[in-house]
């Protein structure tokens, strides 16, 4: 039995089976813009998350063997779509990410990563898809036995066959300061952090993941986005932020912006995710 649990629309927690949505907890937001802009939820309810949750199920096989891997660009701007332009233009030489029925994952090409990334978040356990481990090649998956999620553990793969220049996703505090100590261990070795899935981070988990990380994505934290608009050194988008720490997060963005013509002219009261926590 494939079993795979997801944090999405609303930090509601989603319990997958065989294709089928089984449990969906309260969500803690009631209003994602993403989701109303692209398929007109107006409030997160644990039925309008089931029913979304299984029409991803339906459409592209989420937690499914029928999972489809690659996809175009969907937003203007995410980390998917970020990361998959640094791909696109040899700034990174590969990304260790996570995909549901595979776990931990290095991925090298764009259009595996925006379609992994793009189209699931907040992966939180999955179980392992024979079919998926094969097509993402078993090589390239942390734990093809356990679909086991480490980040750290994925980023040390990654060196040892001899990537420079690294893309990591996390979400958690205590990753960051475990990427700290491997970059003091390999001082030859570019590893840049993208944070993703920041809803309800503390003060003290949103200080550690904004100071340790390049780039990092708002959603609907109220102490990322506190600490971002405040420090941020280059901050796109509106609905959903996202924020640079660093000179290289800087140059991610605007190497994005560089492809998709710049940034469109801002609202005066862009929605945003309410509420903030």
């Amino acid at each position: 039995m494939s079993e795979h649990i997801i944090e999405a629309l609303g930090k509601s927690k989603i319990t997958i089976k065989d294709g089928k949505v089984i449990d969906v907890s309260e969500p803690e937001v009631e209003y994602c813009p993403l989701f109303d802009h692209h398929r007109g939820i107006k409030k997160l309810t644990k039925e309008a998350i089931s029913e979304n949750i299984q029409f991803r199920i339906d459409d592209f096989g989420m937690c499914t063997p029928q999972r489809q891997l690659r996809m175009k660009d969907f937003l203007s701007f995410g980390i998917s779509e970020i990361m998959s332009t640094l791909l696109e233009k040899n700034e990174i030489e590969c990304v260790v990410m996570v995909l549901e029925g595979c776990g931990t994952i290095l991925i090298n090409e764009p259009e595996l990563v925006q379609g992994i990334g793009g189209r699931v978040s907040g992966l939180v356990k999955t179980s392992p898809i024979p079919e998926l481990v094969s097509k993402i090649g078993e090589k390239n998956v942390l734990n093809p036995e356990t679909a086991e999620i480490d980040q750290i553990e994925g980023i040390k793969i990654a060196i040892k066959k001899g990537y420079k220049n690294i893309a990591v996703t996390i979400t958690l505090a205590s990753d960051a300061e475990k990427i700290n100590e491997l970059k003091k261990e390999y001082p030859d070795i570019n590893i840049y952090v993208f944070v993703v899935h920041t809803t309800k981070k503390t003060a003290e988990e949103a200080r550690i993941l904004f100071d340790n990380c390049d780039v990092t994505t708002g959603c609907s934290s109220k102490y990322i986005r506190e600490i971002g608009e405040a420090e941020s050194i280059k901050t796109v988008g509106q609905s959903i932020p996202i924020y640079a720490k660093t000179e290289d997060g800087k140059r991610f963005l605007e190497l994005r912006l560089e492809k998709i013509g710049g940034e469109k002219p801002k609202k005066e009261n862009p929605d945003i995710p309410y509420p903030l926590i």
